[in-house]
C-alpha cells in the first residue's frame, strides 16, 4: 500500500510540475518521494534552484516561508496546515522591535528558525551550521541573538570576542534533554560516539564527541570510521542513518527526542496535496518578502 501511494505521488508530481522538498526530520516514506531532503536552509536553496514552478514543503511553516522568500515567483505550499514550530513562534516582530530599542546599536542575529515577519526586523539570519562563522564575520562586537538561547550560548562560547546577549527562547524538544539523559545513553552504549545538535543545553553539549547541525551530524556519522553513534537530535535522524549506513549502529539519545510538529505530516497528506491540491498556500505581501530577504542575503554574503 505505501509503495502504491509513493508511486502515485511520484507520477502526479511530474504531471503537475511539483517539486517536493522534505526536511530531514520527516518520515522515511516521505523522504523517499521528495526531490530534495535536507535541513531548513538547504531546502530553501533547493526551492530557489528547482526548475519546477510549484513547491510542496514537507516540514514546518517557517521553512515554507523561507522557501517563498527565496523563490517569490513560485507557488509554495506546505503539506499540513498545522505544522508550525514552537521556537519560530515564540517571538514576534513587535517584541524584537522593543528589544532593539533596549539593546541599541546591537546587530540582531536571527536563527533561520523564525517567522518571515520576524526576519523583516533582523539584520542577519544564520543556520546552526553557519552561525559561528557569520557572527565572527559581523563588524559589530555587540550581538542580540534570537530566539534560541542554547544555540546562542554555544555561539557565544565559540566567539569570545563578541558581546552576545540572549533572550529566553529555544526548541522545547532539544531543551527537554538533560545531562542525565545523555549520561544514561552513554552508559547504555559505552562504545558509541555522542553526536549532539547545538540547540541542546550546554550540560548535554559538554558530554558530546561532536556538536553540529542536523546535516553536520549526518555527514559526521557517514564519514566516520567509528561503528556506533548516539544521535542527539530528532529521532528520525537515527532512523535515516540506519538505512543509509546499515553496517553501523545508531542509537537515539532519548525517546523524548520527537518533534510533534514534524511528525504531524503523513505520506497521505503529501498524496492529498499533490493529487487533490490540498496543500496550504504560503502567501506574503511584497513588502514582507522584500524585507525578510535582506537578512537572508546578508547571511549568504557573510557566509562566503
Amino acid at each position: 500500500m505505501i509503495r502504491n501511494i509513493q508511486d502515485d505521488i511520484i507520477r502526479i508530481k511530474k504531471e503537475k510540475d511539483i517539486c517536493i522538498i522534505a526536511h530531514s526530520y520527516q518520515s522515511r516514506e516521505i523522504c523517499e518521494v521528495a526531490d530534495y531532503v535536507g535541513d531548513s536552509f538547504q531546502l530553501s536553496v533547493s526551492a530557489m534552484n528547482a526548475p519546477q514552478r510549484n513547491i510542496l514543503m514537507c516540514g514546518v511553516r517557517f521553512m515554507a516561508e523561507t522557501a517563498k522568500i527565496l523563490a517569490p515567483e513560485k507557488t509554495v505550499y506546505i503539506a499540513h496546515s498545522e505544522a508550525g514550530c514552537p521556537m519560530a513562534e515564540q517571538m514576534n516582530k513587535e517584541y524584537i522591535l522593543k528589544m532593539k530599542e533596549f539593546y541599541k546599536g546591537y546587530t540582531v542575529v536571527a536563527y533561520i528558525n523564525t517567522t518571515a515577519e520576524l526576519k523583516t526586523v533582523a539584520d542577519v539570519c544564520v543556520t546552526s551550521s553557519s552561525a559561528v562563522k557569520i557572527v565572527n564575520a559581523i563588524d559589530n562586537k555587540n550581538i542580540l541573538f534570537v530566539p534560541d538561547s542554547n544555540l546562542g550560548d554555544y555561539v557565544a562560547r565559540q566567539c569570545p570576542d563578541k558581546n552576545i546577549q540572549l533572550l529566553q527562547g529555544g526548541c522545547p524538544v532539544h531543551a527537554a534533554i538533560t545531562r542525565k539523559d545523555a549520561e544514561n545513553a552513554k552508559k547504555a552504549h559505552p562504545n558509541a560516539l555522542l553526536l549532539v545538535h547545538p540547540e541542546c543545553r550546554r550540560e548535554v553539549l559538554e558530554l558530546a564527541d561532536f556538536v553540529g547541525s542536523t546535516s553536520g551530524i549526518m555527514d559526521f556519522a557517514r564519514k566516520s570510521d567509528h561503528g556506533e553513534f548516539i544521535i542527539g537530535t530528532e529521532n528520525s535522524i537515527a532512523e535515516h542513518l540506519q538505512y543509509d549506513e546499515p553496517h553501523k549502529m545508531f542509537y537515539t539519545l532519548s525517546m523524548k527526542f520527537i518533534c510533534p510538529n514534524m511528525k504531524i505530516t503523513t505520506l497521505v497528506d503529501v498524496y492529498n496535496a499533490v493529487m487533490y491540491d490540498k496543500g496550504f498556500l504560503i502567501d506574503m505581501d511584497k513588502e514582507t518578502l522584500t524585507k525578510a530577504r535582506k537578512c537572508i542575503d546578508e547571511m549568504i554574503r557573510l557566509g562566503k
